[in-house]
């Protein structure tokens, strides 16, 4: 992989994002996305207990007990939002530890790319070698990021009516409407800045004229 040019600093907050080769799918099926929304609860952390692949294998009980186990293991990366589209994702993220943010990418990409490439019997990388990412500099932009990630499957048309985001499978916005907790995503901080859960999704979905504060926040997106 080649060097970064702008190093990734341990506790700040970057949006990540990286696409397949050639524009080519890298999500065509419920079981591809479910697989990376396993990779990205398991690959946050520092030292997982086994490879993805291995877990999947084990005896249902013992599965499910080492998967509840992973809140106790430190992480890598505190992950704030998501969105997994049938060519690229979206990740809101926070480095803790040097490095943490490169070696989660790897371990996930690389684990779903060999799940990939197994179930279609192909070969080779599906996503790009170097994934983008922008350092969050103000709470303004850590908000208008989280709701550009979140409205992404409404303004790629992946879904047609903007109230279809709540219920998009393969995003972290369903969640924040959720009073459970969420395996993969920490909704602390970005709930911190509303009265309660309704004014965040308020704040994505009710907005008229988003695509033209999309289009005027797109500086402080990636190009």
């Amino acid at each position: 992989m080649p060097g970064r040019l702008i190093p990734l600093v341990n506790h700040e907050i970057y949006h990540i994002y990286n696409r397949g080769i050639d524009h080519r799918p890298t999500f065509t099926s419920k079981r591809e996305y479910k697989r990376a929304l396993l990779a990205l609860e398991l690959y946050q952390h520092l030292h997982p207990p086994l490879s993805l692949s291995k877990i999947v294998g084990l005896e249902q009980q013992k599965r499910l007990k080492l998967i509840k186990n992973l809140k106790k293991i430190p992480k890598l990366v505190y992950i704030y939002s998501y969105c997994l589209m049938p060519n690229h994702f979206h990740i809101l993220v926070e480095q803790v530890v040097d490095n943490g943010i490169s070696k989660f990418l790897s371990n996930f990409q690389n684990s779903y790319t060999r799940y990939f490439n197994s179930l279609n019997k192909k070969d080779g990388a599906i996503f790009l070698d170097q994934f983008k990412a922008v350092r969050i500099e103000t709470k303004n932009q850590f908000l208008h990021v989280s709701r550009y990630i979140h409205l992404n499957p409404y303004s790629s048309y992946i879904v047609r009516r903007i109230s279809d985001i709540e219920n998009y499978a393969w995003s972290s916005f369903k969640s924040y409407l959720l009073n459970d907790e969420d395996k993969i995503i920490d909704k602390t901080k970005i709930l911190s800045f509303f009265k309660d859960q309704e004014k965040y999704r308020e704040f994505v979905l009710n907005q008229a004229d988003y695509q033209r504060e999309l289009k005027r926040i797109q500086h402080l997106l990636l190009e």
